[in-house]
Protein backbone atom coordinates (compact mmCIF):
# COMPACT_ATOMS: atom_id res chain seq x y z
CA UNK A 1 0.00 0.00 0.00
CA UNK A 2 1.33 3.62 -1.12
CA UNK A 3 -1.13 5.49 0.91
CA UNK A 4 -3.89 5.58 3.05
CA UNK A 5 -6.23 8.28 2.70
CA UNK A 6 -8.49 9.09 5.50
CA UNK A 7 -11.63 11.70 5.63
CA UNK A 8 -12.47 12.06 9.04
CA UNK A 9 -16.43 13.00 9.93
CA UNK A 10 -18.62 11.84 12.07
CA UNK A 11 -21.01 8.29 10.83
CA UNK A 12 -25.07 7.97 10.85
CA UNK A 13 -27.58 9.90 8.58
CA UNK A 14 -27.69 12.76 11.06
CA UNK A 15 -24.33 14.22 10.69
CA UNK A 16 -24.39 13.50 6.89
CA UNK A 17 -24.73 16.84 5.95
CA UNK A 18 -23.16 19.07 8.86
CA UNK A 19 -20.37 20.44 8.02
CA UNK A 20 -17.86 18.70 10.39
CA UNK A 21 -18.09 16.09 7.91
CA UNK A 22 -16.28 17.62 5.19
CA UNK A 23 -13.51 15.56 5.32
CA UNK A 24 -16.42 12.26 4.54
CA UNK A 25 -17.70 14.23 1.47
CA UNK A 26 -14.09 14.67 -0.32
CA UNK A 27 -13.08 10.89 0.32
CA UNK A 28 -16.64 9.67 -0.62
CA UNK A 29 -16.29 11.66 -4.02
CA UNK A 30 -12.71 10.32 -4.72
CA UNK A 31 -14.15 6.86 -4.00
CA UNK A 32 -16.99 7.23 -6.21
CA UNK A 33 -14.84 8.76 -9.19
CA UNK A 34 -11.95 5.90 -8.57
CA UNK A 35 -15.21 2.75 -8.73
CA UNK A 36 -14.04 2.18 -5.11
CA UNK A 37 -16.62 0.64 -3.06
CA UNK A 38 -16.24 1.22 0.73
CA UNK A 39 -17.36 -1.49 3.10
CA UNK A 40 -17.68 -1.60 6.57
CA UNK A 41 -14.33 -3.59 8.09
CA UNK A 42 -15.55 -4.60 11.34
CA UNK A 43 -11.52 -5.25 11.93
CA UNK A 44 -10.86 -1.39 11.47
CA UNK A 45 -14.15 -0.12 12.52
CA UNK A 46 -14.40 1.86 9.19
CA UNK A 47 -15.60 2.06 5.92
CA UNK A 48 -13.26 1.06 3.56
CA UNK A 49 -11.88 0.34 0.16
CA UNK A 50 -8.53 -0.11 -1.78
CA UNK A 51 -7.88 1.33 -5.35
CA UNK A 52 -6.04 2.28 -7.87
CA UNK A 53 -5.09 6.14 -8.76
CA UNK A 54 -2.13 6.96 -11.39
CA UNK A 55 -0.01 3.53 -10.05
CA UNK A 56 -0.31 4.22 -6.52
CA UNK A 57 -2.04 1.70 -4.57
CA UNK A 58 -4.57 3.16 -1.68
CA UNK A 59 -6.21 2.72 1.45
CA UNK A 60 -9.70 4.83 1.45
CA UNK A 61 -10.60 4.80 5.47
CA UNK A 62 -14.00 6.46 6.99
CA UNK A 63 -13.88 6.25 10.76
CA UNK A 64 -17.08 4.67 12.18
CA UNK A 65 -16.49 6.15 15.57
CA UNK A 66 -17.51 9.63 16.31
CA UNK A 67 -14.69 12.63 15.39
CA UNK A 68 -13.32 12.40 18.41
CA UNK A 69 -12.21 8.88 18.42
CA UNK A 70 -11.04 9.01 14.73
CA UNK A 71 -7.86 7.53 15.49
CA UNK A 72 -7.89 3.90 16.38
CA UNK A 73 -9.39 3.05 12.79
CA UNK A 74 -6.85 4.92 11.33
CA UNK A 75 -4.45 3.82 12.99
CA UNK A 76 -5.33 -0.05 12.79
CA UNK A 77 -5.88 0.15 8.81
CA UNK A 78 -2.38 1.71 8.76
CA UNK A 79 -0.81 -0.83 10.93
CA UNK A 80 -2.12 -3.47 8.83
CA UNK A 81 -0.95 -1.83 5.60
CA UNK A 82 2.01 -1.22 7.09
CA UNK A 83 1.58 2.24 5.93
CA UNK A 84 3.91 4.96 8.09
CA UNK A 85 2.13 8.00 9.35
CA UNK A 86 4.37 10.19 6.66
CA UNK A 87 2.21 8.31 4.04
CA UNK A 88 -1.23 9.19 5.05
CA UNK A 89 -3.38 12.30 4.05
CA UNK A 90 -6.27 13.13 6.77
CA UNK A 91 -9.04 14.98 5.18
CA UNK A 92 -10.54 17.16 7.55
CA UNK A 93 -13.29 20.54 7.96
CA UNK A 94 -11.47 23.45 8.64
CA UNK A 95 -12.92 26.34 10.63
CA UNK A 96 -9.77 28.72 10.00
CA UNK A 97 -9.97 28.84 6.09
CA UNK A 98 -13.57 29.59 4.10
CA UNK A 99 -15.41 27.93 2.34
CA UNK A 100 -13.99 27.00 -1.11
CA UNK A 101 -10.80 26.76 0.27
CA UNK A 102 -8.41 23.74 0.51
CA UNK A 103 -5.09 23.55 1.51
CA UNK A 104 -2.57 21.19 1.45
CA UNK A 105 -0.08 20.54 5.25
CA UNK A 106 2.52 18.73 6.40
CA UNK A 107 2.23 17.86 10.21
CA UNK A 108 1.91 20.58 12.84
CA UNK A 109 -0.96 21.14 15.14
CA UNK A 110 -4.42 19.85 15.65
CA UNK A 111 -5.26 23.43 15.79
CA UNK A 112 -8.59 22.33 18.28
CA UNK A 113 -9.51 19.80 16.17
CA UNK A 114 -10.70 16.82 18.18
CA UNK A 115 -10.61 14.49 15.22
CA UNK A 116 -6.79 15.70 14.32
CA UNK A 117 -5.85 15.28 18.11
CA UNK A 118 -7.21 11.90 18.38
CA UNK A 119 -5.10 10.76 15.60
CA UNK A 120 -2.03 12.40 16.84
CA UNK A 121 -2.54 10.40 20.16
CA UNK A 122 -3.16 7.08 18.13
CA UNK A 123 -0.35 7.50 15.59
CA UNK A 124 1.95 8.69 18.13
CA UNK A 125 2.78 11.25 15.83
CA UNK A 126 1.78 14.68 13.80
CA UNK A 127 3.75 14.11 11.15
CA UNK A 128 1.46 13.34 8.69
CA UNK A 129 -0.39 15.00 5.73
CA UNK A 130 -3.34 16.88 6.05
CA UNK A 131 -6.14 18.26 3.33
CA UNK A 132 -7.73 21.34 5.35
CA UNK A 133 -11.08 21.77 3.80
CA UNK A 134 -12.91 25.97 4.63
CA UNK A 135 -16.04 25.18 5.82
CA UNK A 136 -15.65 28.88 7.93
CA UNK A 137 -16.50 30.12 11.21
CA UNK A 138 -19.23 31.18 13.21
CA UNK A 139 -17.35 34.64 14.50
CA UNK A 140 -17.85 33.43 17.99
CA UNK A 141 -15.37 30.28 19.99
CA UNK A 142 -19.02 29.53 21.91
CA UNK A 143 -21.01 29.14 18.37
CA UNK A 144 -18.58 26.71 17.31
CA UNK A 145 -20.00 23.55 18.37
CA UNK A 146 -23.61 24.12 16.83
CA UNK A 147 -22.16 25.59 14.12
CA UNK A 148 -19.59 22.51 12.64
CA UNK A 149 -22.62 20.20 13.21
CA UNK A 150 -24.89 22.42 11.29
CA UNK A 151 -25.69 21.68 7.63
CA UNK A 152 -24.04 23.88 5.21
CA UNK A 153 -25.70 26.65 3.80
CA UNK A 154 -26.10 25.94 -0.39
CA UNK A 155 -23.62 28.64 -1.59
CA UNK A 156 -20.89 27.07 1.59
CA UNK A 157 -22.16 23.42 -0.05
CA UNK A 158 -21.61 24.55 -3.49
CA UNK A 159 -18.31 26.17 -2.72
CA UNK A 160 -16.89 23.49 -0.49
CA UNK A 161 -18.07 20.79 -3.04
CA UNK A 162 -15.66 23.07 -5.40
CA UNK A 163 -12.61 22.84 -3.29
CA UNK A 164 -13.01 19.19 -2.89
CA UNK A 165 -12.86 19.22 -6.87
CA UNK A 166 -10.31 21.00 -6.97
CA UNK A 167 -8.02 19.11 -4.69
CA UNK A 168 -9.01 15.89 -6.14
CA UNK A 169 -7.19 17.67 -9.28
CA UNK A 170 -4.04 17.67 -7.40
CA UNK A 171 -4.45 14.35 -5.93
CA UNK A 172 -2.11 12.57 -8.53
CA UNK A 173 0.69 14.92 -8.65
CA UNK A 174 0.62 14.94 -4.20
CA UNK A 175 0.52 11.01 -4.27
CA UNK A 176 3.84 11.00 -6.86
CA UNK A 177 5.79 13.10 -4.63
CA UNK A 178 5.24 16.07 -6.07
CA UNK A 179 3.72 18.07 -3.05
CA UNK A 180 5.28 21.46 -3.21
CA UNK A 181 3.61 21.96 -7.15
CA UNK A 182 0.31 20.17 -6.05
CA UNK A 183 0.27 22.67 -3.11
CA UNK A 184 1.52 25.49 -5.38
CA UNK A 185 -1.33 24.72 -8.07
CA UNK A 186 -4.22 23.67 -5.25
CA UNK A 187 -3.48 27.48 -3.11
CA UNK A 188 -3.35 29.15 -6.35
CA UNK A 189 -7.59 28.10 -6.54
Amino acid sequence: MDWLLAGLGNPGAEYARTRHNAGFWALQTFAEKAGASLRLESRWHCLAATTQNSGQQLGLCLPQDFMNRSGAPVQAMAAFYKVPAARILVIHDELDLPPGTARLKWSGGHGGHNGLRDLDRALGTRDYWRLRLGIGHPGHKDAVINYVLGAASPTDKSAIDLAIEHSLAVLPEFLHGRSDAAQKTLHSD
